[in-house]
């Protein structure tokens, strides 16, 4: 048992000393928002299971709070409407579940935030594409390749690993260092 814990904690320590290399790609994706916010526009955000999860978290930091007292920040997290992903779901089919949202919510000053640790999940993937046409902010928190996700995203950060929970300790990583980030820059 000791070894299986040690195993996942040098894993962890490994990726993570790995994540240097993106500092200037978080520096430009939390510009981004920033200046989406200062303009008037908000974040959306959202991913399928672990990664729908972060999406929650960190849309959660922003509207909440993250470290410090100040006024709730405008983001959503497209995975938390039940209603929606089931009747769109239902409807129109799985991979249109954030799309349809996007559809109807997004503004051009806008930035949206899509999570995939293959950085291919097609209901991911269409949405972006969707806000790409529409003018917003694309970035994407990605891992292995990059995926399709490399050719829509303004910015793809893509974690430098191939093990999924790897890949999303470290998109919740990049996902805190974006709140405080902007939460120095906005209160």
């Amino acid at each position: 048992m000791k070894d299986i814990i040690e195993q996942e904690i040098n894993a962890h320590i490994n990726v993570a000393e790995q994540m240097h290399g993106l500092s200037d790609d978080i520096a430009k994706i939390s510009s981004i928002c920033i200046d989406s916010i200062r303009s008037g526009g908000k974040v959306l955000i959202f991913g399928n299971g672990g990664s729908a999860a972060d999406a929650q978290h960190i849309a959660a930091e922003l509207v909440g709070r993250y470290k410090s007292e100040r006024k709730g920040l405008p983001a959503v997290a497209l995975t938390t409407d039940t209603s929606a992903l089931t009747s769109i779901g239902n409807d129109f089919g799985f991979d249109q579940i954030f799309q349809r949202q996007v559809e109807a919510l997004a503004k051009p000053e806008d930035v949206v935030i899509g999570i995939s640790t293959s950085g291919n999940s097609l209901n991911v993937v269409s949405a972006l594409r969707l806000s790409k046409k529409m003018g917003c902010k694309i970035i994407g928190l990605s891992g292995n390749d990059g995926g399709d996700m490399n050719t829509i995203c303004d910015v793809n950060i893509v974690v430098p690993a191939s093990d999924t929970p790897r890949i999303q300790e470290m998109h919740i990583l990049i996902g805190h260092t974006l709140c405080q980030l902007i939460e120095k820059s906005l209160t």
